[in-house]
């Protein structure tokens, strides 16, 4: 675990309006991800306009966070904020063989 950010954590990284592509597409900047990533965003928004993006984390390196965005987006682990930690299900018996 880095800065207690773990497999499963949702997290949320924040992205720039590039342009919108067309009505329900909108071309965003994520910081230290250098390729191009569209959402779809139907509202009006305009170009400079920052969004925060969710999602879990799929993978995590020394200096970098995988992200689940729809496509996998690997940031630098400094530009991604902890929403909610992952919680695995709980169960109510053991996992356990008994005799019938």
């Amino acid at each position: 675990m880095v800065r207690g950010i773990g497999i499963g954590d949702l997290v949320a990284v924040t992205a720039t309006v590039r342009r919108r592509v067309d009505d329900d597409t909108v071309s965003v900047s994520i910081p230290s991800y250098d390729f191009p990533h569209s959402i779809r965003d139907s509202s009006k928004v305009k170009r400079g306009l920052q969004l925060e993006l969710t999602g879990e984390v799929t993978r995590i390196d020394e200096d970098s966070v995988t992200i689940a965005l729809g496509p996998l987006v690997t940031v630098s682990i400094d530009k991604v904020r902890l929403v909610e930690k992952y919680r695995p299900p709980t169960r109510k018996k053991r996992v356990r063989d008994t005799v019938d």
